[in-house]
């Protein structure tokens, strides 16, 4: 039982290292979401802000990290 449990920690690990990476993240999902449900900007449009957004988090965590 205690492997499984170390396994099971060890795959939540791998999804969840940095948090502030995953709320970032999540933000940007729920922004597409929003976006996309209340249609406030053109089709062509939303995809590239979407990968915009999360690039933009993902910098930010790599500067971040960097400087440690």
């Amino acid at each position: 039982m205690s492997r499984l449990a170390g396994a099971l920690r060890e795959l939540f690990g791998l999804f969840l290292e940095d948090g502030s990476l995953t709320v970032g993240i999540l933000i940007c999902v729920a922004g597409a979401m929003l976006v996309t449900h209340r249609g406030v900007m053109t089709p062509p449009w939303r995809g590239p802000l979407f990968v915009a957004g999360l690039a933009i988090v993902l910098l930010e965590n790599v500067r971040r990290t960097a400087r440690k």
